[in-house]
């Protein structure tokens, strides 16, 4: 065989061969469905995601930072004010951030939240840095309530899609206080790593 015919093969048997870290789509199935029950087990979703992106390897120092989208305001509509239990009139803000450890982005949320019961140096906190709000708001010793959880993965057959887990949830102050209303997606790089 020529030369130049077994360089092309060997060329082509490196491109076509699996990444030495690849995971199966079993092995994928089964890690998104331990991150969606440790999600649902636990109170903060920042803290849940910074433990797995130590687990996993994505990052040193492994850190959760949110990234903010600006100039994509969602007004809380009808229900998402009767879920907060907000008052006429009361203020309820909005923040978008995805929620990244080094360059993988594990989650993209939408939160709408009652500043009124939160300090001013929370609200301050929040309006001026990248902070996630779990992080900023763990002094109340909220506790997290899941309106709705799904694992997007089991409609799928054959590849992972971008999109692997979906949660819906209020947080609650220690009595019982809703304050926070969060929508989360969860992407598929939280299978990087490993």
């Amino acid at each position: 065989m020529r030369d130049w015919i077994r360089t092309a093969l060997a060329l082509i048997s490196i491109a076509v061969a699996p990444a030495a870290n690849a995971l199966s789509l079993t092995e994928s199935r089964a890690l998104i469905a331990e991150l969606n029950t440790d999600l649902l087990t636990h109170d903060s979703a920042t803290e849940t995601l910074q433990r797995w992106c130590a687990a996993r390897h994505l990052a040193d120092p492994p850190r959760i930072v949110a990234e903010r989208v600006l100039g994509h305001d969602k007004p809380a509509d009808a229900e998402a004010r009767r879920l907060l239990h907000a008052a006429p009139g009361e203020p309820v803000r909005y923040r978008r951030v995805a929620l990244a450890c080094g360059a993988h982005v594990l989650s993209n949320a939408d939160n709408w939240y009652r500043p009124g019961r939160l300090t001013a140096a929370m609200n301050a906190e929040l309006d001026a840095t990248d902070h996630p709000f779990g992080a900023v708001v763990k002094p109340l010793g909220f506790h997290r309530v899941t309106l709705s959880a799904e694992v997007l993965v089991a409609a799928h057959r054959g590849a992972i899609p971008p999109d692997v887990i979906r949660h819906r949830a209020v947080l609650e102050t220690a009595d019982r206080e809703p304050f926070s209303l969060v929508a989360e997606t969860y992407t598929a790089h939280v299978l990087d790593g490993g």
